[in-house]
């Protein structure tokens, strides 16, 4: 061999092992350059036939809201992709993922809906290397996720509030908004996906506890939207007391909507059972998310870079996502909270892959 052979040949490695660290993966890379002209967020679901999910019940063993297991008799919600405005976004690229953060922990903190997301990314990577070993352990505290041969972990800490839930002899539960005792639970994660929002508007039966506190001052009831946002509060401040972000990078997973008033697109009486198509439109007819501002308010008047994962106007217009009846738990639970998986929180992933590519 001589020497312009042996030039070619470790040019031709060379290449190839920047392919794998994705510096080559033009595709993604240009998805990322050009969702940086516009709001990412903001945009139309676009039924696209030829746009399959990364997943399914074949590939992926753990799901968990399956609903074409369940009995779900239509797909077209499988196929709706999020079309940014002025701009496209990658389609998420597994093994990228897997390459870039080789070796990193990913961290999930909050209720069901992270871990609606959470089992939402661990399908999209298990499937990008479906022959790799991994582990998925369900636990009532940390839920974990990890493909050795890549190092990597994605995890889910179930905390529905953040903030402390403490059990007192006399009262029972309370709700302690302005302390957080168990942050060290959060510290350690390369990227740390927070969330908090459905369990505070919980009332009578559904009410998971007995009272609030603020300080010494205990009640058995207040403003739900009010006690939310003194506790998001609470916790932005840990996280400028606590967090590097120069070893965390720090996101907030948007307030998902609930499909309960069919009202609010048209159909009085009605809910998410049986809606086969998005709303259609450039926003949602329904009326403004509380939860979303008080999150945009909070988050705006924090030291430290958490960014916003502002999926609340987009996942608004897919009434059709839900699982319904087809969540495992037979046709009295009509749930019109959670999403089907394969569906939505893929969507939220892709956003979430774009939002990462930036560093």
């Amino acid at each position: 061999m001589n020497f312009h052979q042996v030039l070619f040949l470790l040019l031709l490695i060379f290449l190839v092992d920047l392919s794998d660290y994705g510096v080559l993966a033009d595709k993604t890379n240009d998805g990322y350059k050009n969702a940086t002209k516009c709001n990412i967020y903001q945009g139309r679901w676009i039924y696209d036939n030829s746009s399959n999910p990364l997943y399914g019940t074949s590939t992926c063993p753990f799901i968990g809201l399956d609903c074409q297991k369940f009995g779900r008799p239509d797909k077209n919600y499988l196929h709706y992709r999020w079309q940014p405005t002025g701009c496209d976004i990658p389609r998420f690229n597994g093994r990228d993922f897997l390459t870039r953060f080789k070796g990193k922990k990913i961290l999930f903190v909050g209720d069901s809906l992270s871990n609606n997301m959470w089992v939402s990314l661990s399908c999209m990577l298990h499937a990008a290397v479906p022959n790799a070993k991994y582990t998925f352990q369900l636990n009532k505290g940390l839920s974990t996720f990890t493909i050795p041969e890549y190092g990597i972990s994605v995890n889910f800490l179930k905390n529905g509030f953040l903030v402390d839930l403490v059990s007192d002899k006399t009262r029972g539960l309370i709700l302690k908004l302005d302390s957080i005792s168990r942050g060290n639970q959060w510290l350690g994660s390369d990227v740390a996906i927070f969330n908090t929002f459905h369990w505070w508007s919980h009332t009578g039966r559904a009410k998971t506890w007995d009272y609030f506190q603020t300080g010494d001052k205990i009640v058995k009831e207040m403003n739900r939207m009010e006690a939310f946002k003194i506790a998001l509060t609470t916790w932005s401040k840990w996280i400028d007391h606590n967090i590097d972000p120069s070893k965390t990078r720090v996101f907030y997973q948007g307030v998902s909507p609930v499909h309960l008033n069919g009202g609010e697109w048209g159909k009085p009486g009605k809910t998410c059972l049986g809606e086969t198509v998005p709303v259609q439109g450039p926003s949602y007819p329904g009326r403004p998310n509380e939860g979303e501002a008080i999150v945009k308010s909070v988050i705006g008047g924090m030291a430290k870079p958490v960014e916003l994962l502002d999926v609340t106007a987009m996942t608004e217009m897919r009434k059709d996502g839900h699982p319904s009846i087809y969540a495992g738990g037979g046709d009295r639970l009509n749930d019109c909270s959670h999403w089907c998986l394969p569906g939505v929180p893929d969507a939220w992933n892709q956003l979430l892959y774009t939002a990462l590519l930036s560093h």
